[in-house]
């Protein structure tokens, strides 16, 4: 499996291909219709100016992907970032978003970011043991947030501190950097 930074032209299709079904086959995603592929390169060009956007390959195929987005707009919350994967079905199981949330991380806390922060929609048993493996720790759930699929649901919120938080200002998060090793010019 080959982790990369995501080229909007080469992978927004595979891309819209794998998170089409988290929107339109349940309530995973809030989002009402899935995105094109046209939307979904938008979407990694304007993240990748601030944030790594990663995909998996296998034998050629993008099978997952995640990236790191800001969490909110308010300037305090500039040293946190909100985290998603997702993979893609026949791929589950197999390790991809642990590669996937693992070089994401590295990348995150080289760029001076302290703490992810991810949403789950409820219920999610599979969302729910990777963020638990990946050290993630629940720290509330909002109630009937979001209705969707004929029902309301509940998010859970959870964090992973990637970084030491001490008593000084820490430096400003620097721009995206490159994973080790990948020599492919960022989008």
């Amino acid at each position: 499996m080959l982790i990369r930074h995501a080229d909007p032209d080469r992978d927004a299709e595979a891309c819209a291909a794998i998170y089409r079904p988290f929107v339109t086959d349940g309530a995973v995603s809030f989002e009402a219709e899935p995105p094109d592929a046209a939307e979904v390169a938008r979407r990694i060009a304007k993240l990748s100016a601030t944030h790594p956007w990663l995909v998996a390959e296998t034998d050629g195929d993008v099978v997952g992907y995640a990236y790191g987005c800001p969490h909110r707009e308010r300037a305090a919350y500039r040293w946190t970032t909100e985290v998603s994967v997702y993979v893609g079905n026949g791929h589950h199981r197999r390790g991809v978003g642990r590669a996937l949330y693992s070089a994401l991380f590295g990348l995150l806390e080289r760029q001076g970011y302290r703490l992810a922060c991810a949403g789950i929609t409820l219920p999610n048993d599979a969302s729910l043991a990777l963020h638990k493996s990946m050290g993630f720790e629940p720290v509330g759930v909002y109630r009937g947030i979001g209705w969707k699929a004929g029902a309301w649901h509940d998010v859970s919120w959870w964090q992973l501190q990637l970084a030491p938080q001490g008593r000084e200002a820490p430096d400003e998060p620097g721009p995206p950097v490159q994973l080790d090793g990948d020599a492919a010019p960022r989008p």
